[in-house]
């Protein structure tokens, strides 16, 4: 008799998949995907690396949900709790749920205050930690050095933005600990993604442009045959560190060269959920702000603005470097509008590149200081001071 799959249709459901609506996604018969959950038919070969994207999860983790008994499992934080009683018994599923809580919490990282989100991320990270110390040998070990990577990275950027970037050691010590683990399982684009992030302290926290420089440089030579998106993103820091140095035709070179490898993306990128449409005209804007070409930043800042809408800290940083692009050539009027903007999204998301911005804007707005427009940005900046 047909064992049915209750872990598979549950991941589906959770995915927010209908059967009509996965076998539309898919390209299959509706009864094809309901024949699948019955277990009376096991997806053919050519089908599961397509349905292990529509669920994300890796192909060991569809493995286990199609497996005999996989319907047994009980929910994530019960599989999790059952888990930690007795670690030596992990299995593929309930990495599964570490990895989708860890996920979870990525997919908040950009429009909510990271100190919302430590706790929750360091548990996950713990829980991770004790179950690579019993996790027997084998794919669950693997899969298990591979969520680690990802909580690791994740807890590297957490630290870091709640502590307004300063807080390099231990942001560093997470980034490295993300790296160790990919190295150890062969995943260049888990370490390229650490490697990127680590970067970071470099040019934006210690601003020391030549050390984020040779971090860049490494990251965009680790994923050049895994990632496209991540090589590209890699490619446009390095454009911006060049930019830092003031060498302008290393910096244009940088930028031509990330835009090629975006052009290059498809959808079966490992790190497709990086990247958005707009990271390019926000990194540029951000190379010829550095440069002193304020106009031409402005223009592809102001490009940047229109395409993000959502209140996120990318976007505090898109407006904060504009008010800037206009605090430079003379512009108080669209500057304080734009610096209004971006404190809008600072207060709600608390990132602490978008306040470093902030203040670097309310520096130079010092030359105007007896104006009315520019005591209002003051009032505001004040109470952002003194709630961080």
């Amino acid at each position: 008799m047909a064992t049915g799959r209750e872990g598979l249709a549950r991941r589906r459901a959770a995915m927010g998949f209908t059967q009509e609506s996965l076998a539309e996604h898919l390209g299959i018969d509706r009864s094809t995907v309901g024949r699948w959950e019955r277990g009376t038919l096991t997806p053919q070969p050519w089908n599961q690396p397509d349905l292990a994207r529509a669920l994300k999860v890796s192909l060991d983790t569809l493995d286990a949900l199609l497996a005999p008994g996989a319907h047994v499992a009980p929910p994530g934080p019960d599989r999790i709790s059952h888990a930690l009683v007795a670690p030596q018994r992990l299995d593929l599923i309930t990495v599964g749920h570490l990895r989708e809580r860890v996920q979870r919490l990525d997919e908040r990282y950009d429009r909510v205050p990271s100190t919302s989100l430590l706790a929750d991320a360091g548990l996950a990270l713990g829980q991770i930690s004790f179950f690579g110390q019993h996790a027997p040998n084998g794919r669950t070990r693997l899969e298990l050095r591979q969520v680690e990577a990802e909580a690791a990275t994740l807890m590297g950027q957490l630290v870091w933005d709640a502590s307004q970037r300063r807080d390099h050691d231990n942001a560093r010590a997470h980034f490295e600990n993300a790296i160790a683990a990919a190295r150890e399982i062969g995943n260049t684009a888990a370490e390229g993604h650490a490697l990127l992030r680590k970067s970071y302290i470099s040019l934006y926290g210690e601003r020391d442009p030549r050390a984020g420089l040779t971090l860049t440089e490494q990251t965009a030579h680790t994923t050049s045959n895994t990632s496209n998106v991540i090589t590209g993103l890699a490619l446009l820091h390095t454009a911006e560190a060049h930019a830092m140095l003031g060498d302008q035709r290393a910096c244009e070179k940088a930028l031509a060269e990330a835009e090629t490898r975006f052009g290059k993306t498809n959808a079966d990128d490992v790190a497709g959920f990086l990247f958005s449409p707009s990271q390019f005209d926000r990194m540029a804007g951000s190379c010829y702000l550095f440069l002193g070409d304020h106009r031409r930043a402005q223009k592809a800042l102001e490009k940047t603005a229109r395409g993000i809408r959502r209140q996120n800290k990318s976007r505090a940083i898109v407006l904060g470097n504009l008010s800037l692009a206009h605090l430079r050539q003379g512009e108080l009027d669209a500057a304080t509008a734009a610096l209004h903007e971006a404190i809008d999204v600072v207060e709600e998301t608390r990132g602490g590149g978008g306040l470093n911005i902030v203040f670097d804007a309310g520096k130079e707005l010092r030359r105007w200081r007896t104006e009315h427009l520019v005591s209002e940005v003051y009032d505001r900046l004040l109470s952002l001071m003194t709630a961080a």
